[in-house]
């Protein structure tokens, strides 16, 4: 790999990522696997059921959470 490359990579993994930038690709996976089994589920239904839901980075309580599901140092636990 040259070293520009390895620039980019490096740099990408740094960049901080936004709840956005996570929410936008689970819908859309979530609403491609379900679409495959239902074709009546459109992308409105998922929007709307996906509002409803607690984000997987937050518990039930709105406790945030890192990615691996773990309370964030930040919340105190």
């Amino acid at each position: 790999m040259n070293e520009p490359l390895k620039h980019l990579l490096d740099a990408a993994r740094k960049a901080p990522q936004t709840k956005n930038d996570l929410e936008v690709p689970r819908r859309s996976f979530a609403y491609g696997n379900t679409h495959i089994e239902n074709s009546k589920i459109t992308r409105e239904m998922m929007n709307r059921i996906a509002d409803e839901m607690p984000s997987p980075l937050e518990d039930f309580h709105g406790v945030s959470r890192n990615e691996r599901g773990r309370p964030s140092p930040q919340c105190g636990e």
